[in-house]
């Protein structure tokens, strides 16, 4: 029975592929696969996407962050773009599978391990997911303070801080709470105007600087190679953990793509050159205080703060949709995935969407802000580490060992193929152990530094081989044949 049909490289189910599923206790509205007629986010969508996103505080605080570790300006901005440049493949390569079927990230996760099993890849990554929420909203919150006690008596307000946090982290459950086609909606009209907000702060730098040679100055502090190289590699991974949480749910987007053209353009002409660009900005704006009042400040908000009061109050707005746009887009719809997933049939995304933003509240954002070290090495170093296997073994289940042929109703069946007897994939739970452990372990040996130095790729790279070797013929993987069984093509369909 044809249970799915494929038009122009896009899936969908058939009537009786809907009928298959729709009493699966696997089932709901918010995991189902998108119909042909939700297929609507073009290269524009995605590209002010990944501009809502990555202009926000903490890619100005990663580049302040790397400049305070010894690095010259451009040694910085060079690391950041080089980090997104690696981590857009595999965000693209995950999109692929999203845009073609219409599925989302814990949906997806099912496939490579298993109907129960995916409630460890998508809860891991729902729980980063959550921390980076609360890390944006404690970022947010102190902006607000810091700008409210500039123009106000607001100083003098007990707890003046907490309040803003909490008040900052409501607006933000809030919004998130609308779901992903309100979040489309708010990134298109975002996204410009925060391109302009920033050339407005980089050209105040500037003007007030005297140019760019007193902007740009500073030396990097590193006297030999190999002290910047101790350096690099962790801050080079740093940058790629940045997103390495969205190269893993980038499916939740991906599924409305009108065509994997669409996604590809959109996705790679942002990514790379907004976090390198907004970067920059961050560098050179804080050097350029140096210049202007004889101090480096690195947060944005003690920046606006020395504005008149009409600048600050558009300051303020700027870092509030700064933050929101970057905040429900990347760090909540994972978690609130996640959450519906554990119980389809009894929880909703807007429950989860409430979930995780308790949640994001229990990992205390303000303790892994302490101090850059936290923030780069602790934070971004250990979670890039934890997420680099999973995003190898789905990138060698779909392409290598699947050749990205899917059958849609398995998905959604707790004892279809895909449930692996157990529920369980263990060879996707054994890749992903291996391919944490080795790197986890070589950061206690001497001499094998550079290993955890470079946790992420190395992790992806050893559980992808571990996995694509470990599926070898096994009894879930569809042939040609099996997929044309099960698949109708109404139209001659384009390669996908």
């Amino acid at each position: 029975m044809k249970t799915q049909t494929e038009s122009n490289g896009i899936v969908t189910l058939t009537n009786e592929g809907e009928d298959l599923i729709k009493n699966s206790p696997l089932y709901n509205e918010g995991l189902r696969p998108t119909t042909s007629a939700e297929h609507t986010w073009t290269s524009y969508n995605f590209a002010s996407l990944w501009i809502g996103m990555s202009i926000c505080l903490p890619t100005y605080a990663m580049a302040a962050g790397l400049i305070s570790l010894g690095m010259n300006w451009w040694q910085a901005i060079i690391t950041i773009i080089l980090g997104n440049c690696i981590v857009l493949i595999p965000i693209l390569l995950n999109s692929h599978a999203g845009t073609k079927f219409g599925i989302p990230y814990p949906v997806f996760a099912r496939l490579w391990f298993g109907s129960k099993g995916a409630h460890i890849p998508a809860v891991a990554r729902g729980l980063i997911g959550a921390g980076w929420f609360g890390i944006n909203c404690w970022f947010g919150g102190a902006a607000i303070d810091t700008l409210l006690m500039s123009m106000t008596g607001w100083a003098s307000v007990p707890g003046h801080l907490w309040i803003s946090f909490f008040g900052f982290w409501l607006l933000n459950v809030y919004v998130a709470y609308r779901g992903p086609e309100a979040i489309r909606k708010m990134e298109a009209w975002a996204a410009p105007i925060l391109i302009i907000m920033s050339l407005a702060l980089l050209v105040w730098a500037l003007t007030k600087a005297g140019g760019w040679g007193p902007m740009l100055s500073a030396p990097s502090k590193f006297t030999s190679t190999g002290d910047f190289l101790k350096v690099f590699f962790p801050a080079l991974t740093g940058a790629i953990a940045f997103w390495a949480t969205m190269a893993l749910n980038i499916p939740d987007f991906c599924r409305y793509a009108k065509s994997q053209k669409a996604q590809i353009v959109g996705q790679a002409s942002s990514l790379p050159t907004t976090m390198g660009g907004f970067s920059f900005v961050g560098v050179a704006v804080a050097s350029a205080t140096v210049v202007i009042y004889g101090e480096a400040l690195w947060d944005p908000a003690a920046v606006l703060a020395k504005f008149s009061p009409f600048a600050i109050f558009l300051g303020t707005i700027g870092i509030i949709l700064a933050t929101l746009t970057t905040n429900v887009a990347a760090n909540i719809v994972a978690p609130a995935r996640a959450v519906e997933n554990l119980a389809p049939r009894r929880l909703t995304y807007e429950a989860g969407a409430i979930i995780a933003g308790v949640v994001s509240l229990l990992m205390q954002p303000w303790y892994i802000l302490e101090n850059f070290g936290n923030y780069i090495f602790l934070w971004l170093g250990t979670y890039g580490a934890l997420l680099g296997p999973i995003d190898g073994i789905a990138i060698a289940d779909y392409w290598l060992v699947r050749k990205r042929r899917i059958h849609l109703t398995e998905l959604y069946k707790t004892n279809g193929i895909y449930s692996y007897k157990t529920g369980f994939n263990t060879r996707a739970i054994w890749a992903m152990l291996i391919g944490i452990a080795i790197p986890f372990i070589s950061k206690l040996i001497p001499g094998l530094e550079i290993i955890w130095d470079n946790a992420w790729t190395i992790g992806l790279l050893i559980s992808l081989a571990l996995y694509t070797w470990m599926m070898k013929g096994d009894a879930t993987i569809m042939s040609a044949k099996d997929y044309e069984q099960v698949t109708q093509r109404p139209n001659a369909s384009r390669a996908s």
